[in-house]
């Protein structure tokens, strides 16, 4: 049984991630409603770069989100990984230690400039490189999916609360595939048509698709990143596959491998697959391989 860091109460912490949490929400809105104005939007982008943008909404709730831990938490052995702080430096994190931080302030920036709705910001606490509570916030939604090692439940603003679906058994035919709407590719389409889900639905933010998988909107999400290509990185995945996992979910690679954070570059390069129901999921990689191979999709 892992026990979190010495002094650390799991109740109290996930009443202080929770304050945090829609503290960020009132932030992330806020930018939002400014970017519908177009007028006002180029005031709040913070660089010019189109592949991988910035906004102040990013910056605010990065600041926001660790200055939260570490006012409250000052004495404890743990380090913060942010994806903001990465982009600057990151000599002020030790990414070999037990206990991390694992934060994206804002996933799916582009959808949250083009005012889709579908963003999200991503915290997660990693214990020996793997995702151990987990917080996905998707405020256009009034969403708080929390995982705390245990069990994974939805909050909304005014504290009801939400449980995610109970999942049975399909075939890849039966399923609805959740994708991504600004990363797709043309090797990533042909796996798709190769299928034949039932049906395919495109949005941004991984933790906005996880969370379609725990309502029970879709059933599964491919992620295809090309060799040589840019790929996710650890701040995506993370709290997505904590709150996936505590929900009886899975996400592995092509080869029924757990996802490894904390290598080079942070990256979660290759094929990747999240679905709702574990029991079911090595069966559906090893089809997804089989299909892959016979065509000659992807190189393995």
């Amino acid at each position: 049984m892992i026990k979190l860091p010495s002094g650390i109460d799991i109740h109290n912490l996930i009443y202080d991630l929770r304050t945090i949490s829609w503290e960020a929400s009132e932030v992330l809105l806020f930018y939002s409603k400014i970017l519908k104005d177009s007028d006002f939007k180029s005031n709040i982008l913070e660089n010019e770069n189109i592949e991988d943008p910035v906004t102040t909404a990013d910056l605010k709730v990065n600041e926001l989100i660790i200055k939260g831990i570490n006012d409250k938490y000052k004495k404890i052995d743990w380090e913060i990984l942010s994806e903001e702080n990465v982009k600057v430096s990151l000599s002020n994190c030790n990414i070999d230690t037990d206990w991390i931080w694992v934060l994206d302030p804002l996933d799916g920036t582009k959808d949250f400039i083009q005012g889709t709705g579908n963003y999200a910001m991503h915290l997660a606490l990693n214990y020996k490189k793997r995702p151990y509570l987990g917080i996905v916030l998707i405020p256009e939604k009034n969403e708080l999916w929390i995982a705390d090692g245990k069990e994974v439940w939805c909050e909304r603003r005014d504290g009801s609360i939400i449980k995610p679906k109970k999942f049975k058994n399909k075939s890849l035919q039966e399923m609805i595939l959740v994708t991504s709407k600004n990363h797709r590719n043309e090797t990533l389409k042909n796996l798709i048509q190769k299928i034949h889900f039932r049906e395919i639905r495109v949005m941004g933010s991984i933790g906005c698709k996880i969370a379609s998988l725990l309502r029970g909107e879709s059933d599964i999400y491919i992620c295809l990143s090309l060799p040589g290509k840019s790929a996710p990185k650890d701040w995506d995945f993370a709290a997505p596959e904590a709150i996936l996992k505590a929900a009886g979910g899975a996400i592995t690679n092509i080869d029924y491998e757990l996802l490894s954070y904390g290598q080079s570059g942070f990256e979660q390069g290759g094929i990747l697959i999240a679905s709702n129901n574990s029991k079911n999921h090595e069966a559906l990689c090893l089809e997804i391989k089989e299909i892959i191979k016979k065509d000659g999709i992807y190189p393995l």
